[in-house]
């Protein structure tokens, strides 16, 4: 990084280094700091635009709080390049999200400011306050702070963290930052001076005595409590807060750098609960990201900052998710009983169209997966026929409303299992590498896993006509360019297809797996059977490979551990087939970020690896 070009950040090793300097010099970072984020982002990919508008949340926060003594709790993580650069990893931004670089989300091993290990959003409040009773049981004073979006609040584990401190009066500050709610009018020099007023001392000695005389009088109090909370409602949009008993400040502007320090000034000095109100913009600095921040959200390609983002040309192929989001379509086309659900993810699920096109049987729940489960049970009670279309990270999330509400009731909800195995530059809080597991042990569920983009389609069409809870499961990214039939044809549920023929070795591939499984199985001539469904397993098959061949083979992109190679070695031992078997899928370990590829290498799931893995079961060179 030219030390010329960034003279106050090459300075700025970690935030004591900040914290050094004069408050006069911290617009000058402020801009330094946004500066080199477009720069290096442009270059190693990664989230940009939530980055950007926290910056001086970002630099006001280090600068007047002892990290990493005091804690500072991120959700979710993608706002928090900024305090990667500020502590200690700027030179190593370019490695972000790439095999051995920087994590994408704060992680607790890669550094002592990142408190806590995020990836999912609604987290940061519970964990800041966990941290905030734990300094207080070992008798700390240290301060905590989360940090949460309005898209955050959408997660009812958030909302129950602010229940539960509002009973237990911790020591916490927590930062809303608000980059969607229609307040912007709220924000201006009437309200940034009453925050002001609503966090100094005098405001808050006066609060707090009156509260206490006036409880000595049941009805006057009540009263008193009822004005304070008109007249508050009046200017800011606190009730809500105040309810789960914290003191709420705001809304004022989160790139007024001045007004945040003197705001933040004061809840430092304040006791109990407090919430902070700011509003930002997403890609504020970099008037791309302002127009757009959907598009600048997530990076995927390095581009000129002088240019944007060009428009994205065609790979030749659709990916998993566009196959999906083109049956969604044409399916509601065919069935007015189909509804597409999703918890927030419209973009990465390729729904757009569908919500354009179908906009009354389109429901974006917010970042609330267990409800976006249970809705959809809700709605199959009623004659609907309901798709969730989820990530299989986030699936996780929902485990007991799938088990509970839809599962044990038989409903036929279809679950559209989006990234389902290694995800690439997210790294392994966005993996999906469960599914397989915690889905194929429930009574009644039909899983599937399509070894190709055409099969993702009919897979699909065959799960919707299911009248039972079904699911698919397909990866991130592109497939390996199977031409997608537009017909749409139901595939015999439970029934595997053998696609070479070889000796000695069968390979049991599951999902997209089998492309790598051909070509290792060219190598050594050995059977290739893409099995198709997890559940039922065709049985059948299994026996049949058993019975002609010396040793099988499972392969998955799924944790080992009650993977779909389980079920195979299930059914061998219900009926005493005698055949050698091992079971290769995702270690026993979490892989970190990287490309796909790499991470697929590093598990041992490629070409290479599988060829590996076969020679040295049958115990050949």
């Amino acid at each position: 990084m030219p030390s010329d070009r960034f003279p106050l950040l090459s300075r700025i090793e970690s935030p004591a280094d900040l914290r050094a300097l004069p408050q006069s010099e911290l617009p000058a970072v402020v801009r330094e700091l946004r500066d080199f984020l477009i720069e290096s982002v442009s270059e190693s990919t990664g989230h940009f635009a939530a980055g950007l508008g926290a910056v001086e949340l970002t630099v006001a926060l280090h600068y007047l709080f002892d990290t990493p003594e005091d804690r500072i709790v991120w959700d979710v993580g993608h706002q928090a390049y900024p305090h990667k650069i500020l502590c200690g990893r700027r030179d190593r931004m370019h490695t972000v999200r790439k095999w051995q670089g920087l994590a994408p989300f704060p992680r607790r091993s890669e550094s002592p400011f990142d408190t806590f290990g995020v990836g999912h959003a609604g987290t940061s409040v519970g964990a800041a306050l966990g941290m905030a009773i734990g300094a207080r049981q070992g008798g700390t004073p240290r301060r905590v702070v989360a940090v949460i979006g309005d898209g955050g609040l959408t997660c009812g584990m958030a909302l129950e963290a602010f229940n539960h401190a509002g009973d237990v009066e911790p020591n916490l500050l927590v930062v809303l930052n608000d980059n969607e709610m229609s307040i912007s009018p709220n924000v201006g020099a009437l309200t940034k001076r009453f925050a002001q007023v609503l966090s100094g001392k005098l405001y808050t000695s006066v609060r707090e005595g009156g509260r206490k005389a006036l409880r000595r009088m049941p009805s006057v109090w009540e009263l008193a409590r009822r004005a304070e909370e008109h007249v508050k409602g009046l200017i800011v949009p606190g009730t809500l807060f105040e309810e789960f008993g914290f003191n709420y400040i705001g809304p004022i502007d989160g790139h007024d750098l001045s007004a945040l320090l003197a705001t933040l000034r004061n809840l430092k000095a304040l006791r109990g609960p407090q919430l902070l109100h700011i509003v930002t913009r997403k890609g504020k600095g970099y008037p791309p990201a302002e127009a757009d921040p959907v598009k600048y959200h997530g990076i995927a390609a390095p581009f000129d900052p002088d240019v944007g983002i060009a428009a994205g040309r065609s790979s030749g192929g659709p990916t998993y998710s566009q196959v999906f989001g083109d049956w969604l379509c044409d399916m509601a086309a065919r069935d007015e009983r189909l509804v597409g659900i999703t918890p927030a993810m419209r973009e990465g699920s390729k729904m757009e169209r569908f919500a354009r096109e179908y906009p009354s049987r389109y429901f974006d729940v917010g970042i609330a997966e267990q409800h976006s489960v249970t809705v959809a049970a809700g709605m199959a009670c009623e004659g609907m026929k309901p798709v969730v279309a989820i990530y299989s990270t986030f699936l996780q999330r929902a485990y007991d409303q799938v088990v509970h509400d839809v599962v044990i009731q038989g409903l036929p909800v279809l679950f559209a299992i989006d990234r389902a195995g290694l995800v690439g530059g997210d790294g392994p809080t966005h993996a999906g590498a469960f599914d397989i597991s915690f889905l194929r042990c429930l009574p009644g569920m039909v899983l599937m896993a399509p070894a190709d983009e055409n099969e993702t389609r009919q897979m699909l069409y065959t799960a919707f006509g299911i009248d039972a809870p079904s699911a698919v499961r397909y990866p991130r990214g592109a497939g390996p360019g199977v031409p997608v039939e537009q017909e749409m044809s139901a595939l015999p549920v439970g029934r595997a297809e053998l696609r070479r023929r070889g000796r000695d070795l069968a390979i049991l591939s599951f999902g997209p797996m089998l492309q790598y499984a051909l070509e290792a199985a060219e190598q050594i001539d050995a059977t290739v059977v893409n099995m198709r469904f997890v559940k039922p397993l065709d049985e059948e098959m299994i026996l049949e490979m058993a019975a002609t061949h010396e040793r099988l083979l499972t392969v998955e992109e799924n944790a080992l551990a009650g993977g779909a190679g389980s079920g195979v070695n299930e059914v061998l031992l219900s009926h005493g087939a005698q055949v050698a078997v091992r079971n290769h899928a995702l270690p026993d370990r979490f892989i970190d970020q990287g490309s796909r590829g790499d991470m697929l290498h590093d598990a041992g799931l490629d070409t290479e690896g599988i060829l590996a893995a076969a020679r040295a079961f049958c115990d050949r060179p």
